[in-house]
């Protein structure tokens, strides 16, 4: 085997217990976080795990900036110009466009020039503290609109690197569910990618039971599908909740995790495309549920560089939300429930696949 197939090679998957003959679960490192996977009937497990496989590996080898051999990778090597890209890239850059169009630039894919620049050139599980100091050269991001996607045929100009963090975790969640529920036809299937979820086919009774948490490992119960398992009372019972999701996704951005430090300074991953520097925000945690986990992905991103904005624009796009800011005070919008194991109703309708139906730009 090559050094590369064993460096990418497929962690296996874990069984977990929920707690239920009728559910199967399991969990495996994948994309820099922990991938779950809940299905019943539960015979229907085996399949569904080989099916989300093959969705988790064919975005990695898309769009991950931290392979050196994968295809966005090989587009930032090749430098500006117009180069043809494979339908699964075009889809999630795509996606990533309209997405910025749709947070008027708030959530932006040309950003992954600030994020080397303050240190996040590596899987995070990768990154030391004070390794090295913040690179100079602050300022904003080039901007979305200095890309253009044509088909498959990306043109971009000099200087500008792709990071699709804020979307592409919730397109393989996306594409894990409905592969996985295609591979049975039958019953019902979530996948949560570091607790961005998405799910198909028919949900348990009730809705899919999901926490939700500052830390996607902050679990407080063992009943819970959508998050690895951790020892009772992890998470600050302020501020987690259980809610049940029946269908469409849901995605939870936070300030306070995956953060370094550089020359005695505390970053974080969520930059503010205006200043190429992490978001100052009143929210340390906005979780959104949406028509899809990448445009709730995207939602739950823009809102922590929206600031105070946020509830106004998560509320005149009719979406469930849930804000929590640093001081611990809580704001819902879009009929997020106040209750204990509420349920979360996603929006029917899609804004991002109305803006894609519009053409490419």
């Amino acid at each position: 085997m090559s050094a590369t197939a064993l460096l990418h090679a497929r962690p296996a998957w874990s069984r977990v217990s929920v707690g239920s003959l009728a559910v199967a679960a399991a969990d495996r490192d994948a994309l820099g976080t922990t991938a779950r996977l809940a299905v019943w009937p539960a015979a229907n497990l085996t399949a569904m795990l080989a099916a989300v496989d093959d969705e988790l590996a064919a975005l990695d080898a898309q769009a991950s900036r931290f392979r050196a051999d994968s295809e966005i990778s090989a587009l930032h090597a090749a430098g500006a110009g117009r180069h043809q890209v494979s339908d699964g890239l075009a889809e999630a850059i795509r996606i990533a466009l309209a997405a910025a169009a749709w947070t008027g630039g708030r959530c932006d894919p040309t950003v992954g020039s600030a994020l080397v620049r303050i240190g996040y050139d590596r899987d995070f599980a990768a990154i030391a503290e004070n390794d090295a100091p913040i690179q100079p050269g602050a300022g904003a991001a080039p901007g979305w609109q200095a890309i253009a996607l044509r088909g498959n045929v990306l043109t971009a100009p000099p200087g500008v690197l792709l990071d699709l963090g804020a979307t592409a975790k919730g397109l393989g969640a996306d594409r894990a569910a409905a592969a996985a529920f295609a591979s049975a036809g039958e019953g019902g299937v979530l996948v949560s990618l570091g607790g961005d979820i998405a799910v198909a086919g028919r949900p348990p009774a009730g809705g899919w039971p999901v926490l939700i948490a500052d830390e996607h490992r902050q679990v407080r119960a063992a009943r819970n599908l959508a998050a690895p398992a951790v020892p009772r009372g992890a998470a600050d019972p302020a501020i987690a909740q259980q809610v049940r999701l029946a269908s469409g996704g849901l995605a939870t951005s936070s300030s306070t995790c995956r953060r370094w430090v550089r020359a005695g300074r505390v970053l974080h991953h969520i930059i503010d495309p205006r200043t190429g520097m992490p978001a100052g925000s009143p929210w340390r945690t906005v979780t959104v549920a949406a028509a899809t986990c990448a445009e709730a992905n995207a939602a739950s991103t823009a809102a922590i560089v929206a600031g105070e904005d946020a509830p106004g624009w998560l509320g005149d796009h009719g979406l469930p939300a849930r804000l929590i800011s640093h001081d611990g005070q809580i704001i819902r919008t879009g009929g997020w429930p106040e209750a204990e194991d509420g349920p979360v109703c996603s929006p029917g309708g899609s804004w991002l696949a109305a803006l894609i139906e519009g053409g490419d730009r």
